[in-house]
């Protein structure tokens, strides 16, 4: 019942930017919290960034990415700035979410990142 659209990602040059935004959708009562979680080829997933009761970033993203949510628009957005090729990944977005049939994790399909030259 609930779907998270993801849109923005592509191939950038090293120390190019990109924006990710990622819309939910569906029988949403309220959202929690948001946030984007990447994949890199060959390794875990890992979180890049939440917003929710609190803000938290990746040490490896801090100072370079910004999370920020419309919550109007029930969209989350991850600016990313000064990217490198080790932020190549696929990114995904995550929501905690209350429906009228429950609370949950929700999650994109994901957005290809390709940072590289």
């Amino acid at each position: 019942q609930v779907q998270l659209a993801e849109s923005g990602g592509g191939l950038v040059q090293p120390g190019g930017s990109l924006r990710l935004s990622c819309t939910a959708s569906g029988s949403i009562n309220s959202i929690y919290a948001m946030g984007w979680y990447r994949r890199a080829p060959g390794k875990q997933r890992e979180l890049v960034a939440s917003s929710g009761g609190s803000t938290i970033y990746a040490a490896s993203v801090k100072g370079r990415f910004t999370i920020s949510r419309d919550n109007a628009k029930n969209t989350v957005y991850l600016q990313m700035n000064s990217l490198n090729t080790e932020d190549t990944a696929v990114y995904y977005c995550n929501a905690f979410i209350t429906t009228p049939r429950g609370t949950g994790d929700y999650w994109g399909q994901g957005t290809q990142v390709t940072v590289s030259s």
